[in-house]
């Protein structure tokens, strides 16, 4: 099963954000399970950078990210994507649009957020990480 990990859930993993890190990190350990594909975006990627530096600093936030990426995958995020992003008029938010319509071009079943209301139009099944862990698991 193709997964989609949201932002929110990486940096929650990155910065060990209490609650959610117990759950986002088993979600995202899912990455070593057979039984799925973990995929995020580049602007995912991106947003996750930028808080790990504010906590940890350049160095170890570029260390944390390309131990991610060696592990994660990663979707496209082409003219096709950006498009439908900003043609869809149900979507309010361009960068939510963005991720979205690169997680339904790579196929993902369901998008894993902490935001679940971001992706009310989502014709991609979308949970917490609590509900997809008890859901999946």
């Amino acid at each position: 099963m193709k997964i989609f990990l949201d932002v929110n859930v990486l940096v929650s993993v990155l910065n060990k954000e209490f609650p959610i890190f117990s759950y986002s990190s088993r979600v995202l350990s899912l990455c070593d399970h057979p039984r799925f594909e973990v995929f995020t975006s580049p602007i995912c990627l991106a947003i996750a950078f930028y808080f790990a530096e504010k906590k940890s600093g350049t160095q170890l936030a570029k260390e944390k990210i390309n131990l991610l990426i060696s592990k994660i995958k990663i979707t496209n995020t082409d003219s096709r994507v950006v498009q439908q992003a900003i043609q869809n008029p149900a979507v309010h938010d361009f960068e939510d649009g963005i991720k979205y319509y690169s997680a339904l071009y790579s196929d993902c079943k369901v998008i894993i957020t902490e935001d679940k209301n971001d992706f009310y139009y989502s014709e991609i099944e979308v949970l917490g990480c609590v509900d997809f862990l008890k859901k999946y698991l």
